[in-house]
C-alpha cells in the first residue's frame, strides 16, 4: 500500500496570490527572507490580504539560505509568543523549509531537533495552526511537498526533513513573484526542478500517480528552462508550474543520491556553500550513469530521453542521450559540469573554491553521511562505501563512471 499526499488546495496562476484572503483564522505570522518579497511589493500585499481576512499579522523576517537550527528556534520562539493559527511562507525555499520546521516546534515545544532527523517521526500537527506556502523562486517546490532541508551548521550538514505532516495545507503559486528572478537563481532552481522530476521517475517507490507528473514536469522543464534563463516570462510562467508538478511528483516518489550527495556537501566545506540546485545540476549525469547499471533505472532513463525527443536505437545510447543533454543545458546555463571548475556563488571558474586537499580529507566522511542521507534509501542502486566515494570524486573531477 503506497500513498499520496498533496495541499488541500493549490491555488496557481496571475494573480492568486489573492487567494489570501479566503483563509479564515484570527492570526497570521508571515515567514520572509533576506528582502526580495518586500523589495518588490509582494509582502505587502500579502500582508494585506491576510488583514482583509480579518486576521491580525506578525513577520518573521530575514531567513537566511540553507536555513540553520538556529533560525528556526527563534522562529518557533516568535510562534510560541504570538500563538498564530495560520503559518504564512513565502519567498525562496529556505524560508518555507523554515517556517515547515518552525511549526513542529511551535506545536510540540519538548521535541528536539533530533527526534526530527528520523524520516516520517514527525508529530500529528495542525493542533495550533494551519500552513500556506508560497513560492517565489521555480525549483524546490517545497509548496507542495513532505520535505524540508534544514542546517546544522556545528556539524556542516544539511538534513533533509520528511514527513506527510508538514506538507502544507494551501499552495499558492502565482507566476508573478518569480518574474523578479535573476538569471543565476533561475537557472539553479530550473535545474534543481529537473533533478526532482528525473530522481523521482526512476525512484523505487515511483507509482501510476507520480509517474505522469514526472514526465511531463521533464517536458516542460526541458522546453522551458533555457528561454526563462533568457528572459521570455511566458516560459517562467510554464516553469513555475513544471517545478510544482515536479515537488508533486517527489514528495510522493521520494528522490536519490544526487539529493543526497547535494545535501552532504551543500555545507561541508570551508570555501563557499555549494549551491543545492547547481550541485544537483553537476552530479545528476554522473548519477544517471551509475544508476544506469540497473536494467530497470536504465529503461526509465531511455524512456525519458524518448519523451523529449532524444536520438538512439538502444537503451544505452538513449541513457548516454539523456546525459549528454543534461550537460548541454547546465553550458546553457552556465553552471559548471564539476565541482573543480566551482566557482563563488555556483558560477562556472578556471579553479574552485572548494579547496581540493580539504575535499579528498573529508571524502570518506562526506561519502559515509551521503549513504545515510533520507534520500538513498529509494535510489535504484545502493551504494557501498567505496562507490559513493567514487562518485563523489567523479563529482569533483568530471571523472567517467564505469563502475
Amino acid at each position: 500500500m503506497a500513498r499520496f499526499t498533496l495541499p488541500r488546495d493549490l491555488y496557481h496562476g496571475k494573480g492568486a496570490l489573492e487567494n489570501l484572503k479566503t483563509l479564515t483564522g484570527k492570526k497570521a505570522i508571515v515567514v520572509v527572507g533576506g528582502g526580495s518579497m518586500k523589495r518588490n511589493g509582494f509582502l505587502d500585499k500579502a500582508v494585506n490580504y491576510l488583514k482583509e481576512a480579518g486576521m491580525e499579522v506578525q513577520l518573521f523576517e530575514n531567513v537566511e539560505p540553507d536555513p540553520s537550527v538556529e533560525t528556526v528556534m527563534k522562529g518557533a520562539d516568535a510562534m510560541k509568543a504570538f500563538q498564530p493559527d495560520w503559518i504564512v511562507a513565502m519567498g525562496g525555499g529556505s524560508p518555507i523549509d523554515a517556517a515547515k520546521a518552525m511549526w513542529a516546534f511551535y506545536e510540540y515545544p519538548q521535541t528536539s531537533f533530533e527526534d526530527l532527523i528520523t524520516p516520517f517521526n514527525f508529530p500529528t500537527l495542525r493542533t495550533k495552526a494551519k500552513f500556506c506556502a508560497i513560492p517565489s523562486t521555480s525549483g524546490t517546490a517545497t509548496e507542495v511537498t513532505a520535505f524540508s532541508v534544514i542546517t546544522d551548521y556545528s556539524k556542516g550538514i544539511k538534513y533533509p526533513l520528511a514527513d506527510f505532516n508538514i506538507t502544507p495545507d494551501v499552495a499558492i503559486v502565482d507566476p508573478t513573484l518569480a518574474e523578479t528572478m535573476p538569471k543565476k537563481l533561475t537557472a539553479h532552481t530550473g535545474m534543481d526542478a529537473m533533478t526532482h522530476a528525473i530522481e523521482a521517475y526512476v525512484s523505487t517507490l515511483h507509482c501510476n500517480y507520480t509517474d505522469p507528473l514526472a514526465l511531463h514536469a521533464i517536458k516542460m522543464i526541458h522546453e522551458n528552462l533555457k528561454k526563462s534563463y533568457d528572459g521570455d516570462m511566458d516560459s517562467r510562467a510554464a516553469m513555475h508550474d513544471a517545478q510544482c508538478l515536479a515537488g508533486m511528483a517527489f514528495s510522493n516518489a521520494l528522490l536519490g543520491i544526487v539529493h543526497s550527495m547535494a545535501h552532504k556537501t551543500g555545507a561541508a566545506f570551508t570555501g563557499d556553500h555549494i549551491i543545492h540546485g547547481c550541485a544537483n545540476a553537476m552530479y545528476l549525469p554522473k548519477v544517471i550513469k551509475y544508476n544506469s547499471k540497473n536494467a530497470e533505472a536504465a529503461e526509465r532513463y531511455a524512456e525519458i530521453a524518448k519523451f523529449i525527443d532524444l536520438k538512439g536505437s538502444t537503451t544505452e545510447e538513449l541513457v548516454d542521450a539523456l546525459i549528454a543533454e543534461l550537460r548541454s543545458m547546465n553550458d546553457q546555463l552556465d553552471i559548471p559540469q564539476a565541482i573543480k571548475f566551482y566557482g563563488a556563488g555556483g558560477v562556472k571558474a578556471d579553479s574552485s573554491v572548494i579547496d581540493e586537499k580539504e575535499f579528498m580529507e573529508k571524502l570518506p566522511e562526506t561519502a559515509k553521511n551521503a549513504i545515510a542521507d533520507a534520500c538513498t534509501g529509494s535510489n535504484p542502486r545502493q551504494p557501498s562505501q567505496e562507490e559513493m566515494e567514487k562518485l563523489l570524486k567523479a563529482c569533483y573531477y568530471d571523472l567517467e563512471i564505469d563502475f
